[in-house]
């Protein structure tokens, strides 16, 4: 790396040094340690009795994943076919609701499906029994479909956009039927795009606590909600805050580094 490079990336580690590697550190420091700073794996231990809400917290999120992923590979695949006009148009609809904050959407979706919201008061006019939908497991999966689909949309969008029309008419010269060009070409092709979507869909789905805490209730009490009373809530404890926050780290880590590893073999497979 040339000296301008090195200058050019100044800028870049700076940022991950403040705020990326130092804050690591120091949650690393209060998890292994107590409120008088002497090492202990006290909190560490007490953080292992939240893992089955961990795994609720992955269920669900594995759940939204999974829905968004089977949305949104239809979607890219139909935008990524039509011109570059309406490409631009219907991947500016996607984003439009980006543009509004993340808690604003997600207080709209809670107004949309309460007990006396919009929904269950146009069903009970029209003579129907109203919908509990607030305060359950579907709600929080629906909340996190509603927030996060769009990340999974844009990065197979970027990748389906380059596969080369002339390898799908290829196909359908020698025969092959969409199923078939899907199975052999298509989807292979758009397999990064799936990895980088699923990644960006299922670390923040684990770790949320707003869709969580609105949609959900104090029955669907996730990972997240749970670092966040221990941090920020009355329950005040950074060490057993931070213990949690390393063992909810943990996941994401074997997550990206299993969706790393699929995109990796992936990559060396379309070479070979």
């Amino acid at each position: 790396m040339t000296i301008k490079a090195r200058w050019a990336a100044a800028p870049y580690i700076a940022w991950m040094v403040l705020f990326t590697i130092i804050p690591l550190c120091m949650i690393a420091y209060f998890g292994f340690t107590d409120a008088d700073g002497i090492f202990t794996l006290e909190y560490i231990k007490k953080a292992s009795d939240h893992i089955p809400t961990l795994i609720k917290s992955i269920y669900l999120a594995a759940i939204s994943t999974v829905i968004c992923l089977v949305i949104a590979y239809p979607f890219a695949y139909h935008v990524s076919r039509k011109s570059y006009s309406r490409q631009k148009m219907m991947i500016m609809l996607v984003m439009l609701p980006m543009w509004m904050n993340f808690l604003l959407r997600t207080h709209a979706l809670s107004a949309l499906i309460e007990d006396n919201g919009v929904i269950n008061t146009l069903l009970t006019k029209l003579g129907f029994e109203p919908l509990q939908m607030i305060n359950t497991q579907g709600a929080v999966v629906f909340g996190m479909v509603y927030n996060y689909l769009p990340y999974m949309i844009l990065p197979l969008y970027s990748i389906m956009t380059k596969i080369d029309v002339r390898l799908v008419e290829a196909a359908a010269d020698l025969g092959a039927g969409f199923i078939q060009t899907h199975r052999r070409i298509i989807f292979p092709m758009s397999v990064p795009g799936i990895v980088s979507g699923t990644t960006m869909v299922f670390v923040p789905a684990v770790s949320t606590f707003v869709i969580s805490g609105l949609l959900g209730g104090s029955g669907n009490y996730l990972i997240g909600d749970l670092i966040t009373a221990q941090t920020l809530g009355g329950a005040y404890n950074l060490n057993y805050g931070s213990a949690t926050s390393l063992l909810l780290m943990v996941v994401v880590l074997i997550t990206m580094v299993i969706f790393n590893r699929l995109e990796t073999e992936d990559s060396e497979a379309m070479i070979v």
